[in-house]
Order: structure tokens, then sequence, then C-alpha cells
């Protein structure tokens, strides 16, 4: 090895030790943000309760919304809240692009047409997709079930069709990606037309992104599949950090190129597509919180893509639960993911104006 790589690989170990202490602190900061933003969405909302009741009295009304509504849906926040800003951050490094967020591979796109074509056909419940289910499974949501086979369908669509092109990688993926969801797009506007006016009420809610209510057998689900895609997202946000300099330089470095971006594309695809499945089409948490942290704490990988799930796990419970509290002004309650966007929208721009360029790191 020349003395040019041994200087690289040198700081590259440097960093990591002087970085550790760092990145525990901020990790524990963001974690207690993220703490306090859950308490804030369990104890607050449309109806007053009391936790002390909600803790002491299982019969009481203010247990049931405690237990049956507000828990759950602030634990599928943070969930999905989570899986989101961490793959946007790890796909905006992966894409060599500040402006790529979690949908741009197509995954959104899959996940919306499959659960447009359920909501449409009426198939509220895997027992009406799939008759003769045991065990509790012929309930589970059928719109759910749909996007999510939709979403792992439009990730191995987009992989087999970028194959071979190692030469503009990563922006083959890229551009299928974006076709794909070009396609689906014209598809569910297909099925819009042709539905029932009351279904299309349904299919738009849906497309807007919400939150709801979901049992524990399916948080435990929903909290494996993300955990085990972050874990992969963090084994590799060294090599990804890597990655950046170009796939030449990375591979000089000793990094594994082909293998570690197959592995991203899949992590950060099966952790939309679980999020998706859920809640529908939730926008700007998977941009603008890794863009954020990028702008404050710098584009290292293994800082950034902790700091995002645990962010983005505050910003959308945060938001959801602005989304609850606005029921008083308009006497419904919008969907979590038009919070989102007007919250991400103007922040982004002010952001844009501010540094001139999306491109700009801090």
């Amino acid at each position: 090895m020349s003395p040019g790589d041994a200087r690289p690989r040198a700081t590259v170990g440097a960093g990591r030790r002087l970085r550790a202490s760092r990145v525990l602190g901020l990790c524990a900061a963001f974690l207690g943000l993220t703490l306090v933003a859950f308490a804030f969405a369990v104890r607050f909302g449309e109806q007053p309760i009391s936790l002390m009741a909600a803790l002491g009295d299982a019969g009481s009304s203010d247990a049931v919304i405690f237990w049956s509504l507000r828990l759950p849906r602030a634990l599928l926040g943070v969930i999905v809240g989570a899986g989101l800003a961490a793959s946007g951050a790890t796909l905006q490094g992966l894409l060599r692009n500040p402006l790529a967020d979690p949908f741009v591979l197509g995954v959104s796109g899959g996940a919306a047409l499959g659960a447009t074509l359920a909501l449409a056909l009426g198939l509220a419940t895997v027992g009406q997709v799939a008759p003769g289910l045991a065990g509790g499974l012929e309930r589970l949501s059928g719109p759910a079930l749909l996007a999510f086979l939709g979403a792992g369908a439009s990730v191995f669509f987009v992989l087999a069709a970028s194959r071979g092109h190692a030469a503009r990688a990563p922006y083959a993926a890229l551009l299928t990606g974006v076709v794909f969801n070009a396609f689906a797009s014209a598809a569910i506007t297909l099925v819009k037309t042709l539905s029932a006016p009351d279904r299309l009420g349904e299919i738009l809610y849906w497309l807007a992104g919400t939150l709801g209510y979901e049992r524990g057998a399916t948080l435990g689900l929903a909290a494996l599949l993300q955990g085990g895609a972050l874990a992969v997202m963090l084994a590799l946000s060294g090599q990804l950090n890597l990655m950046t300099l170009g796939d030449e330089d990375a591979q000089t470095l000793g990094v594994p190129v082909a293998r570690t971006r197959r592995l991203l594309l899949l992590a950060t695809s099966a952790s939309v597509a679980g999020a998706v499945a859920l809640t529908g089409l939730i926008g700007f948490v998977g941009l603008i919180v890794p863009h954020l942290l990028r702008l404050a704490f710098g584009p290292d990988q293994r800082l950034l893509i902790p700091l995002s799930a645990l962010g983005g796990a505050a910003f959308l419970v945060l938001a959801d639960l602005l989304a609850r509290l606005s029921f008083a002004f308009f006497g419904a309650e919008p969907p979590v993911g038009v919070i989102t966007a007007m919250l991400g929208g103007p922040l982004f721009i002010g952001l844009l104006s501010r540094r001139g360029s999306p491109g700009t790191q801090a």
C-alpha cells in the first residue's frame, strides 16, 4: 500500500476515535428530545386526560384513550419517523444528492399503487385478499399488505432495471426510480378516476399520509423491520462515508462498492416500504430532517444516520400532535402528511434562501 493510501485510512481511523464521545453525546441529547416529544404526544390532544388516572384505573376513559389511541399512535410515529429520516440520510449520501428523499427509488409509487388498488376494490382486510388464514392474520389491513407487496415489487424492478449500469451508478437506480414513480402516479390517477365516490375519499386520505391506531403485534413487526434496516445502515455508515469520495477512490480504500450499495438500497427500501404500508405517503420527514442535521453537524454518516433517526421520530410525533390539536380549530383532523409538508416546505425554502444552494454544507 502506498503512503497516499495509508494517509486516508489513518485519517478515517483517527476520526472514528475522536468522534466517539461526540456521537454518544449528541445521540443522548436527541434521544432526550425524542422522549420529550413522545411524552407530549401521549399527554396532550383534543381530549384532555390525566396520566395518573390512565395508569391507575384501567377502566377509566382516560386509560382507554391513553392505551388504545395515543400510545399506539405515538409509537407508530416514532417508528415511521425514524425509518423515513434515516433512509433519507442514507440515500442522500449514497446518491450524492442532498435533495434525495426516501421516495426517490420508486418504493412510494409501488406502495401507493398497491394500497390504491386495495381501497378501490374494497379489500379492507387480509382475509378478503387471502381467505382462510388463521391466527388473526385475516384481520390485518388489506391496503397495508398490498402496499408492502407493491413496494417490494417496485424495489426489485428498479434494481433489476438498473443492473449492469455500474459505470453510471448510482444514477441508474435514481433515474429508474423516478420513471417508475411517474408510471405509478399515472396508474393511480387512472384508478382514482374509475373509483366510486365513497372510496375515492379513502384513497385521497391514505395518499395524504396518516398515523393510525395499530395493534401491538403490528407495531412490533414494524419496529423489528425498521430496527433491522437501521442496523444495516449504521453498520455500513463508515463505508458510505468513503463512497461519497467516488466509487474508484472508495474501492481503492477497500470498500466493496457494489455490495455495499446493494445492501444499502435494500435496507432503505425495506424501511420505506414498511413505513409507507402503515401510514401512506408522509413527505418531507426524510428530506428536511437529514438536510438540517447535515448543515448543523456535518456530512459524517456515522453521526448523521442515528441523529436523523431520532430527529425524524421527534419531528413526526410532534407533527402528529399538531394535527390532533388542530381539530379544535378546523372541526376535522388534517392528515399528518399535510402538516409535515406545511412545516417542511417553508423551512426548506428558507434554507435555500439563506444558504444559496441545497448542496452547501455547514
